[in-house]
């Protein structure tokens, strides 16, 4: 699959989803790597007008589990992501963030990858582990 072929295909399963009410966008696909960014406008924002960790965190599993669906065989497997942790290390309240999920391990079963999101001015934002698992689909 060509990568103007992941990206049409992201966007449409994306149709009607967090991802579509979070305006999150693919921005880049790697050999070994997927980029992702969101606006941070109020609708991420917590009460006290910076960007909300949950929203840091929808972004990191989605790019994590964009990256699995795409890099691993989904036609014989579905892909859930089975644990989440962030820390969350700078705030922002305007622009755009960007996550960049990597493996850290490609196994059989489960999958780690590391998130980073950055701003534009490429700060570290938060660092993301998001642990996946591959289940057979019934057939």
């Amino acid at each position: 699959m060509t990568k103007e072929e992941i990206h049409a295909l992201l966007k449409k399963i994306c149709k009607n989803t967090l991802m579509e009410t979070l305006d999150i966008e693919v921005s880049e696909v790697g050999d070994d790597y997927l980029i992702a960014k969101m606006p941070v406008t109020p609708k991420v924002h917590q009460p006290d007008g910076v960007l909300h960790g949950g929203a840091t965190v929808a972004l990191a599993e989605t790019v994590g589990s964009m990256a699995s669906f795409i890099f691993l065989n989904t036609d014989e497997f579905y892909v859930r992501g089975i644990e989440i942790t962030a820390n969350h290390l700078k705030s922002i309240s305007e622009g755009f963030v960007f996550a960049k999920a990597t493996y850290l391990h490609k196994g059989r079963t489960t999958q780690l990858w590391d998130i980073r999101i950055t701003d534009e001015a490429d700060n570290l934002i938060s660092v993301v582990k998001l642990t996946t698992i591959t289940l057979p689909k019934k057939k």
